[in-house]
Parts: structure tokens; C-alpha cells; sequence
């Protein structure tokens, strides 16, 4: 199993993940089913003017958006990267879905490793191929709703 570092951090909000060690276990499986190994990953749970500063910033987006995932492997071997997560657009995809918080914060969480591990989501296939994937690793995790 893959044994790299994962870490969670809140910046500007008041969070702190539920289950760390479970969601550890469950993000290595998932680098691991996905034939990748991870070196490090880090977490940032934050607001949505925090996350739309970095959207402004870093990817000249003036959106808001759930989530923003940054691969800094830089050439290394194997997976290293920053997942900014807006826990705002989190609770408001919930919702709106239809679903639990905590089920659509793993969806997102696992959104950003996804990406981490090459898949896409620009165009529409792209984007069904995600939601499978998303769905298939949320299974795992025993999330239902």
C-alpha cells in the first residue's frame, strides 16, 4: 500500500476532518488502485473568498469553485500536490444534489486526488468518466446518499 504523507489543514475556517485515519487509508487505496504512488499530499479546507483569491491568483479564473488542485510532483516520482477545498461550495453542492455534507466533501476530496492521478475533466466524456470514478471510490468509502 502506498505510504505517503497526508496531511489536513484549515485556513481561515473552523474544520477539521472527521475519521483522518480512515480518510488516509481510503486516499492510499485510491492512489493504489489508480497504479500510482503517492509522495505527498496536502489538504487545505478553507473559505470560498479564500479559495476565489487562488482561483484569481494562480489560475486568472474570477469564479468560485469547490475545488483547486495543484500537482507539485515536479518531475518526481510518483504523486505530490495541494488540494484547496472551499468548504462553502461544499455545503451548497450538498444541497443542492442532494446529499449529505460529508458525502460531498469525499466526492470532492477524491476529485482532487483524481485529477492528481491525470484524469481530466474539461470536456464532457472527460467529466462522465470523473463522476464514475468519484462514484465507484466513494463506494468504498461506504457513503450511500
Amino acid at each position: 500500500m502506498a505510504n505517503g504523507r497526508i496531511h489536513f489543514f484549515a485556513e481561515g475556517v473552523d474544520f477539521h476532518v472527521a475519521h483522518p485515519i480512515r480518510l488516509r487509508r481510503w486516499l492510499r487505496c485510491v492512489v493504489e488502485q489508480e497504479g500510482k504512488i503517492l509522495n505527498e499530499l496536502t489538504y487545505v479546507f478553507c473559505s470560498d473568498e479564500y479559495l476565489h483569491q487562488i482561483n484569481v491568483e494562480f489560475l486568472n479564473h474570477d469564479s468560485l469553485t469547490d475545488i483547486i488542485t495543484f500537482d507539485t510532483s515536479e518531475g518526481q516520482e510518483g504523486l505530490s500536490g495541494e488540494v484547496y477545498v472551499s468548504l462553502e461550495r461544499v455545503s451548497e453542492n450538498a444541497y443542492s444534489f442532494n446529499v449529505s455534507f460529508e458525502n460531498e466533501l469525499a466526492r470532492v476530496i477524491v476529485h482532487g486526488i483524481l485529477h492528481l492521478c491525470g484524469h481530466q475533466d474539461k470536456l464532457e466524456l472527460d467529466k462522465q468518466t470523473m463522476r464514475h470514478l468519484e462514484s465507484f471510490y466513494l463506494k468504498s468509502l461506504q457513503f450511500t446518499n
